[in-house]
């Protein structure tokens, strides 16, 4: 594909995992782990899907995923890079000595500030350590059954949480300064994704695209209900005038008016979870930069044709990337695709089509004769 602008400029933004040093700087106020401790019900709001599943049957049979992911991030025409994102394909070799899964396991995540990088450069550093080393995620059971499915929602919502009242402190992010937050965890044939904010997640199962997330904007209605309900308006599809989504980590200028769950910007995130089958292909985690220019199913199909020509999560990540380009978005982009199956699915071939010929005696000896045969 051949873009009329100069080249996109590819940033490397791998997971960072802090260090020893780095885990020790690290610190959640005594006041803030006491209003979340782990024992403790995580605050719960009003909103559209809470423990939601997308309609998609169970299983037939016991498929697991071999899983794979590529990412792409690019500036594109801003001054800074807001986006932030996370790529563990395997959480046990990751976290050994506090994650012990037997089966197949992973984490993403996609962040898209705003007010400055810093609210999603933290969730980048920290989020990991808040998910899998503070006691928040739930002890691995032998068999994934219902109960450590909603201690996983739990976990993530604690998680956004800590993570949240972590940001009030301005020493650690100013207080006009916040972030997206969208995450995927893989458990087995499990598929968990939590949203708070306007980047989406897209499941393609068969070709199709099947939403895991809802952009937490005035067009969204249950948010436009929830926020409307708690005093809060649009101007021009901004919440309160001042922010283009309805949740957010961190903002503080914005949440301290407000006390508990009487702000209209919240950080508790939606949540979904599905079983994956075999008909499940892949999934994209992307920033608003890719939505407001792209189609979930365009998106959907543009990744599954790539894959099908060269079987790279890294490349299709990247040719998203440049089709949102080419259609002028001019936002910061990041896209992450995670693969379920080690080998991509091609494309049925045609079956050529066989001609016979028959020569009559006449036609073959006028031929040899041609040729200078007997």
């Amino acid at each position: 594909m051949i873009l009329s602008q100069p080249e996109i400029r590819v940033l490397d933004v791998k997971c960072h995992i802090p260090s020893a040093k780095e885990q020790n700087n690290f610190r959640v106020s005594e006041s803030v782990r006491a209003e979340i401790s782990d024992s403790a019900e995580p605050p719960r709001f009003e909103s559209g899907m809470s423990f939601a599943t997308t309609g998609i049957e169970e299983p037939t049979s016991e498929f697991f995923p071999t899983i794979r992911s590529g990412s792409f991030a690019d500036i594109r025409g801003r001054e800074t890079m807001e986006d932030e994102h996370i790529c563990i394909d395997d959480l046990s070799a990751q976290f050994r000595s506090v994650v012990n899964f037997s089966l197949p396991s992973a984490f993403y995540g996609v962040f898209d500030g705003h007010g400055g990088p810093e609210a999603s450069l933290y969730m980048k550093e920290n989020l990991t350590r808040l998910f899998f080393q503070d006691s928040v995620f739930p002890e691995m059971p032998s068999v994934v059954d219902n109960f450590f499915l909603q201690e996983l929602e739990k976990s993530h919502r604690k998680a956004f949480a800590l993570a949240d009242l972590a940001m009030a402190d301005e020493s650690i992010v100013s207080g006009s300064c916040g972030t997206t937050a969208l995450t995927a965890l893989i458990v087995g044939r499990h598929l968990l994704v939590a949203n708070a904010g306007d980047c989406r997640a897209v499941l393609c199962r068969r070709g199709m695209a099947v939403d895991m997330s809802f952009d937490h904007r005035s067009t969204y209605e249950p948010e436009r209900r929830r926020i409307e309900n708690l005093g809060g308006y649009f101007e021009d599809g901004y919440l309160n005038g001042v922010l283009a989504v309805t949740r957010a980590i961190g903002d503080w200028e914005l949440k301290s008016p407000f006390t508990g769950s009487s702000s209209p910007l919240i950080s508790d995130p939606e949540i979904q979870q599905i079983v994956l089958t075999e008909d499940d292909e892949f999934l994209i985690l992307a920033c608003d930069g890719i939505w407001d220019v792209l189609s979930s199913q365009n998106a959907v199909s543009n990744v599954r044709q790539g894959l099908r020509r060269h079987g790279d999560p890294r490349i299709s990540a990247m040719e998203l990337g440049k089709e949102a380009a080419r259609l002028n978005s001019s936002d910061n982009l990041t896209v992450v695709v995670i693969c379920f199956s080690s080998v991509p699915s091609s494309p049925q071939q045609p079956q050529r089509r066989r001609f016979k010929f028959c020569v009559s005696d006449e036609a073959r000896a006028r031929l040899q004769a041609m040729l200078g045969g007997d």
